[in-house]
């Protein structure tokens, strides 16, 4: 294979990323000067090298523990379970969690062969068994995997004896209700709090 089919194929691995914008990137690169390229795989070469999942919580860090695991000021009490790394980069933009986190690594799918026992889960439940911990907040995607994660997840934990909390879910922050699409609308009804 000529090194150009070669570098789309490579490009067109990536998530969205189909052979006509693999292609494009491919022409891009040829037009930018050789370090540019050289840059982009060397850093690429690196993440692989230069991450690492940690020990406690499985998220991608560059070590293990990672800071926040071993950080005294959060509550060790409250856990966020979230499905991907970067859901605990996303949690943590928001500022209102100050507990530890635990990653999953995907959610329950068996349309798509992906099991409990694929999962973090057995790690999560070894964190439970060394004691302190109150309540679990459940941060999976809104969607029937993540649903699905959150009640077995809940189906597991609840008998332990911890606390068990799902994220809400219903109407963004700065949209118009009647704008609002059907399952939001009834997400933010069922998920209703007192004032």
């Amino acid at each position: 294979m000529e090194p150009l089919q070669r570098c789309v194929a490579a490009l067109s691995r990536f998530p969205g990323v189909g052979e006509r914008t693999a292609t494009r990137l491919a022409y891009w690169l040829l037009r930018m000067p050789p370090e540019v390229a050289e840059e982009i795989a060397a850093a690429l070469v690196e993440l692989r090298r230069g991450v690492v999942e940690c020990e406690t919580c499985c998220d991608v860090v560059p070590r293990s523990p990672c800071d926040r695991c071993r950080d005294e000021r959060r509550d060790p009490t409250a856990i966020c379970v979230v499905e991907h790394p970067q859901d605990v980069a996303a949690i943590e933009r928001g500022g209102a969690f100050s507990g530890r986190y635990h990653v999953l690594h995907g959610a329950v799918s068996p349309l798509d062969g992906v099991l409990p026992d694929d999962l973090r889960i057995s790690a999560l439940l070894k964190r439970l068994e060394a004691g302190g911990v109150q309540e679990i907040v459940l941060a999976t995607d809104p969607d029937v995997e993540g649903d699905t994660t959150a009640l077995y997840l809940a189906r597991v934990l609840k008998p332990l004896g911890v606390r068990v909390t799902r994220l809400a879910h219903g109407i963004p922050v700065g949209t118009e209700i009647e704008y609002a699409d059907r399952a939001s609308l009834a997400r933010a009804v069922q998920n209703r709090r007192e004032l």
